[in-house]
């Protein structure tokens, strides 16, 4: 049968990263690909605990909960952002399926097809599939390692009137780059100046390498609470089945997104928020980042290492000042995604950068997960992944030149 779907399933795309998993699954691979956290510093004994208190509350912790979200954990965020200077009140935030479904509530809720987003050049790929999928038109800006630049920015603010920008300006996926103080405070002036709403996805923002560093998140620079919606997570620091993210923002805004989420789900799982709030209460969750961040540190500077011994001048990356990937760039005429099938083919998978980007992808651009494997892993990957580039640097290697 000839299915009749809707048109905007023409804007729908299958994200690489998944589809990478049925070729990472071949073999003795070791996988650089996934954003995953390590599986065994999940804390499971914990967890079970909560649950367990979940149930001993009574029949009422299973009944339909608020489509806002538990209350109790939204208190607990409340005052928990303002250790990051954000002021927000439990009625002003939205708990979610993850941070994910965050981004595509506020996409529901502020894009027609055609109105235009801003992102930056490259970005999160799951979040150009939502943008997509609304049938947005999705203009990149000019950026370095410090965040968007502020001329193209501004020009492309006054002459195509977005409807908001989307960043991730602390440890951005896939640059693991973070903005400074200077183009963040740009970025709300700007917004100001041409009304436009700033959407700050922060995932990583907790898993933060330098503690003497302070990067100041938009949200908390935003005065008024007027032009900033912040999104964040608890799937990177304490478990993704949870599935649990939030989001805050002007109150007329998270309250049109409440509506948009009644139509989809009613509400994210209320025993699973419920469990999350006694774990956050009972458990030393700064104890646990504390600990996550000098570890996962640890594996990125082994990952670091070994692409500083790769004998070439022709490979670069910005050194991330936390979150959890590398983002390499080759020489010009590599193409990463066939260098993909060469790598594979020696036990080591990785992103192709082409992916991430909105129009003309810099094929020779690639992103390394370094939290996922045991240090010896990463070892052993890199070793694997360092012969391949030896080799195309000798030149034995021909199916990645375009």
């Amino acid at each position: 049968m000839r299915y009749p779907f809707a048109d905007r399933v023409k804007m729908f795309k299958s994200s690489a990263v998944r589809e990478l998993l049925s070729i990472i699954q071949q073999g003795d691979v070791i996988s650089f690909a996934g954003g995953l956290p390590f599986e065994d510093y999940f804390p499971i004994g914990e967890v079970e605990k909560a649950y367990q208190k979940v149930f001993a509350s009574g029949k009422s912790s299973l009944q339909y909960g608020l489509t806002e979200g538990y209350l109790p954990l939204r208190s607990w965020l409340s005052d928990s952002m303002k250790t990051k200077g954000i002021e927000s009140k439990a009625d002003n935030i939205l708990l979610t399926t993850g941070s994910q479904q965050a981004i595509d509530l506020f996409t529901r809720v502020m894009i027609s097809p055609g109105d235009v987003i801003l992102t930056e050049n490259p970005t999160y790929l799951a979040a150009i599939q939502v943008f997509q999928s609304f049938e947005a038109q999705i203009v990149p800006v000019d950026g370095d390692k410090d965040g968007m630049d502020p001329e193209d920015l501004e020009q492309k603010m006054k002459k195509l009137r977005p409807k908001f920008v989307y960043v991730v300006p602390t440890f951005s996926n896939p640059e693991g780059k973070v903005w400074s103080n200077e183009r963040r405070e740009h970025l709300l002036k700007l917004a100001y100046k041409y009304n436009v709403l700033i959407f700050e996805d922060d995932p990583y923002g907790e898993i933060q390498f330098k503690q003497d560093q302070t990067y100041t998140p938009l949200a908390a620079m935003d005065e008024g609470r007027t032009h900033v919606m912040y999104t964040s997570t608890f799937s990177k620091t304490v478990v993704p089945a949870l599935r649990t993210g939030w989001v805050t923002g002007p109150y007329q805004v998270i309250r049109m997104m409440a509506q948009a989420k009644q139509c989809a789900d009613l509400h994210s799982s209320s025993l699973d928020q419920q469990a999350l709030y006694y774990l956050v209460e009972d458990f030393d969750l700064k104890g646990h980042i504390e600990m996550l961040r000098v570890e996962y540190y640890q594996r990125m500077t082994i990952m670091q290492d070994y692409l500083k011994s790769i004998p070439t001048s022709s490979i670069s990356w910005v050194e991330p000042q936390g979150g959890m990937f590398l983002w390499v760039t080759l020489d010009e005429q590599v193409d990463t995604t066939q260098l993909l099938m060469e790598a594979v083919k020696n036990g080591v998978a990785f992103v192709p950068g082409a992916p991430f980007y909105v129009g003309n992808p810099q094929l020779n651009t690639l992103r390394l997960n370094f939290t996922h494997s045991t240090p010896e892993k990463i070892k052993l990957g890199m070793d694997r992944l360092a012969l391949v580039l030896s080799k195309l640097q000798s030149g034995t290697e021909s199916p990645i030149i375009v």
